[in-house]
This record gives structure tokens, sequence and C-alpha cells, in this order.
């Protein structure tokens, strides 16, 4: 009975000393965490500045497939549909983020203070 226990007993102690191991590395990790500096978060216009360039290149990445495929070099129509539903949709979006802010603007404009 006792060669029995012997390998429960064994597997016992294995998980114990990874679970200890574990504790200890998730400690350590949280004190770094709790160390280090808070990521520093783009503000507004910079986050536009980057919505807005990645339309921009969306459209020039169109623009291009569509000449690519017009002259013959390309053949993958189901590539150039998907670019071009991408960045109808991503100029779509701009558009009406852009009519939601001059709407926005107009009516704190027509407030009286």
């Amino acid at each position: 009975m006792i060669t029995a226990a012997a390998p429960g007993l064994q597997a016992y102690r294995n998980a114990l000393a990874d679970f200890t191991k574990a504790r200890n590395q998730a400690l350590k990790s949280a004190a770094d965490i709790a160390g280090a500096t808070p990521p520093v978060t783009p503000g507004f216009a910079e986050t536009l500045r980057d919505s807005l360039t990645t339309v921009n290149d969306m459209q020039t990445q169109k623009k291009t497939m569509i000449e690519a495929f017009a002259s013959g070099e390309t053949q993958n129509v189901h590539e150039l549909m998907i670019t071009m539903q991408k960045a109808g949709l991503a100029v779509n979006l701009t558009s009406a983020v852009r009519n939601k802010v001059l709407e926005a603007y107009r009516e704190l404009s027509r407030l009286q203070f």
C-alpha cells in the first residue's frame, strides 16, 4: 500500500511545486506592472491624423490595384473587389464622422451663454 501512495504523493508534491512557482511568477509580474509607467495614449489630433492616413492609404491601394487589374498585371478580381469595398466603407465612415462633428459644432455655436 505504501508503494501505491508514493506516486500520488509525488504527483501532489509536483503540483504544489508548480503552483508555488506560478504564484511567485505572478507576484513578480504584478510587481513589475505596478512599477512600470502607464502607456501614453495618443491625443485626439494624433488619432484623427492616423485615421485619415489609413483612409488615404486604402484609397491609394485601391487605385493601384485598379490600375494593375486594368493593365492586365493581375487577375485577382476577388481581392480587387474586397479592397474597393474596404476603401469605400472607410470613406463613407470618414464622411459620416465629419458630418457629425460639423453638426455638433453648429449646435455648439447656436448655444447662448
